[in-house]
C-alpha cells in the first residue's frame, strides 16, 4: 500500500502566482534593494582601509544596486563616498569575582560623507551600532568568532544605513 502519492504543483502555483503578483504589483521591495539616484552612477569611495567589513560590504551592495565603482580616482563624473571613520570598539561590561570578564560591548563606528560635483549631498553623519556578547574562557575560540560575526553583521546593518540614505537622494 503506499500512503504517499505524487502531486502535481501546478495547483498550489496557481494559489501562490495571484500572492507575488500582488505584493510585486503594490511596489514592494526587500530592504536595501532601493535604486540609487542618477547622480550616483558612478562612485569613487575614498578610505584609509580596504579591508573592513564594511567597505567590502558597500562595495557589494553598491554594485548590486547598479552603480559603477570608479577604483582608480579618473573618473571626473564619479560621486565621492568619503568614508571618515570605519572602526570597531571592544569594552568590558561586566567581570566576574574573579576579575575575569564575563561580558563585552562591540561598537562599530562609522562617519561618512558624500559629495558630487563638488556639491555636498550628504553631510558628514556619524553612525555607532553596539551589541554585547557573553565571554567565557572555556570557549575562546568560539567567542572569538563570535565577535567576527557580531562585528560583521554591524557592518551589514551600516551598510544598510548608507544605503537607504543614498536611495534616499
Amino acid at each position: 500500500m503506499n500512503c504517499c502519492r505524487e502531486t502535481s504543483g501546478a495547483p498550489w502555483l496557481a494559489l501562490l502566482l495571484p500572492a507575488i503578483l500582488s505584493v510585486a504589483g503594490c511596489g514592494f521591495r526587500l530592504q536595501g534593494s532601493g535604486p540609487v539616484p542618477r547622480s550616483l552612477a558612478v562612485v569613487r569611495i575614498e578610505t584609509s582601509d580596504t579591508e573592513s567589513d564594511f567597505y567590502f560590504g558597500l562595495r557589494k551592495a553598491l554594485l548590486a544596486a547598479g552603480t559603477r565603482i570608479d577604483e582608480d580616482g579618473h573618473d571626473d563624473t564619479a560621486a565621492v563616498i568619503e568614508v571618515l571613520t570605519d572602526s570597531t570598539i571592544e569594552r568590558v561590561l561586566t567581570v566576574s569575582a574573579l576579575d575575569v570578564p564575563t561580558e563585552y560591548e562591540l561598537s562599530y563606528s562609522l562617519k561618512f560623507a558624500v559629495t558630487s560635483h563638488g556639491h555636498e549631498l550628504i553631510p558628514t553623519e556619524s553612525h555607532v551600532l553596539v551589541r554585547d556578547y557573553s565571554f567565557s574562557e572555556s570557549a575562546l575560540l568560539a567567542k572569538e568568532r563570535e565577535k567576527k560575526i557580531l562585528s560583521a553583521a554591524l557592518a551589514h546593518d551600516l551598510v544598510s544605513v548608507v544605503m537607504r540614505r543614498l536611495s534616499s537622494l
